[in-house]
């Protein structure tokens, strides 16, 4: 009876769907970025919501399962936003289980300007000290060969974004990692299906976190993973995800280890429930069943997905080839399979206009625009209205608020980006007609302008 009743559920939900979203959307306006959403999406949020199990439940056990074997890694786990994946990545750092290799309150971490706020927003939270190192044009990701000038005694942690799926040179970086006995976190926000001589990204280094916003590479609206190869680690972020409890039941479920009463931890007494026994102070980042039960719908299309951006990314840089006497477009090493969040350019500094001037048409003219989301982290109020201790390369520790245009100087290429780089679109449901508006209204006003 019940099944029955589901597929009549279902059946409705099928003719709700093809009723009114099935049609392909006509884009007036080119938007970088957006949800690719199908029937099957739709029944799996349906499905979901007939269990009404409203926590992580068995489409999150799926989905973790799932993930994790798309990656080739072995442990992964959910949580409700990329941000909290960094958060909780970097959080597992510094946990007393980890003993000598701890990492502890004044201790540096390794990372870049030019990116999103949330890599940078944890090591502050964390009590840790951000070293920042300039980036390459082209890539836009960390220059390698000015890591081993900012490391110190007090770094322990390198933890990177590949930028726009787009990824940076981790032969060097775990060359580095290996030499200074350095953790790696691969912040794989933007990046997930990228390839590094066929490794997936995110399972290289330490730690790989993921982000399943409406405007990454699968979506479950919010929601986001962190993967690891370390069963340690591994049983330290479920630890931090789940209130920062030691026992590590499922939700529903009690007394998997058999020794719930049967255990003495810290100071508390002999046989406290190990169910309300905490070894972090932690969080609680974990998802609904609605959000993993789509994205086991959507990571079934991941490889067209991947592809489809692969194919959009491949236009752009053919149809503004000729253009590279004013514009800087994207370059990938050899080894590298990029996985385009957006495509990248620059606006060259010996062009006839700015970027500002350019992007501003393109949105006037119906195609929508992105700038490497802080340019220049440095610059932010977040960072300008805040005294924090920092690096930058090898400078000595300097305090946030009190950077002059002197330090900034010490970022050449981050500031670059910030004046001259942005990003259009190039997600799945953008087809040629989109793309070409693209290409054409850039050729436009590079005519007007040039």
């Amino acid at each position: 009876m019940e099944k029955e009743l589901r597929e009549k559920v279902k059946e409705a939900a099928r003719a709700y769907y093809r009723g009114v979203h099935a049609k392909r959307k006509d884009f007036t306006y080119v938007p970088p970025s957006g949800k690719l959403l199908g029937e099957d999406d739709l029944l799996q949020l349906i499905d979901a919501s007939l269990d009404m199990w409203l926590t992580s439940g068995r489409f999150n056990d799926q989905f973790e399962q799932d993930f994790a074997r798309f990656l080739g890694t072995p442990f992964a786990l959910t949580v409700n936003s990329g941000s909290s994946a960094n958060l909780l990545a970097l959080s597992a750092l510094t946990s007393p289980r980890l003993g000598a290799r701890r990492v502890q309150k004044g201790d540096e971490v390794i990372t870049v300007a030019a990116g999103f706020p949330t890599t940078v927003a944890p090591i502050i939270q964390n009590g840790l000290v951000p070293v920042f190192v300039d980036c390459e044009i082209g890539s836009y990701n960390i220059d390698p060969t000015q890591i081993e000038a900012a490391i110190s005694p007090k770094t322990k942690v390198i933890f990177l974004a590949h930028t726009l799926g787009n990824m940076f040179d981790m032969d060097e970086i775990l060359r580095l990692c290996q030499k200074h006995n350095l953790w790696l976190i691969e912040d794989t926000c933007d990046a997930l299906g990228a390839e590094w001589n066929n490794r997936k990204a995110g399972t290289i280094g330490h730690i790989g976190t993921f982000s399943f916003y409406p405007a990454h590479h699968l979506t479950m609206g919010e929601g986001g993973a962190a993967v690891t190869s370390d069963p340690q680690l591994y049983r330290i972020m479920l630890s931090l995800r789940d209130w920062g409890r030691d026992c590590f039941c499922k939700p529903g479920h009690d007394n998997s280890c058999r020794k719930r009463f049967q255990m003495q931890l810290g100071k508390l007494p002999f046989g406290y429930d190990h169910k309300y026994t905490y070894s972090h102070a932690g969080f609680n980042l974990k998802i609904t069943d609605w959000q993993a039960a789509l994205g086991v719908s959507q990571l079934k299309k991941l490889p067209d997905y991947l592809q489809k951006r692969t194919q959009n990314a491949a236009f752009l840089s053919n149809a503004l080839a000729d253009l590279q006497d004013y514009l800087i477009l994207p370059t990938v090493q050899e080894n590298v399979r990029a996985a385009w969040f957006g495509f990248l350019i620059s606006v060259r500094p010996t062009a006839p206009f700015t970027k500002q001037q350019l992007v501003e048409y393109l949105e006037n003219h119906g195609v929508g625009t992105r700038q490497l989301f802080g340019g220049n982290l440095l610059r932010q109020p977040m960072m300008t209205e805040n005294e924090i201790s920092l690096r930058i390369g090898h400078s000595p520790l300097l305090r946030s608020c009190d950077l002059t245009e002197k330090e900034y100087a010490l970022l050449p290429n981050t500031d670059f980006i910030m004046n001259h780089t942005f990003w259009v679109g190039v997600f799945p449901a953008l087809g040629e007609k989109e793309l070409a508006k693209i290409a054409q209204t850039i050729h436009d006003f590079v005519k007007t302008h040039a």
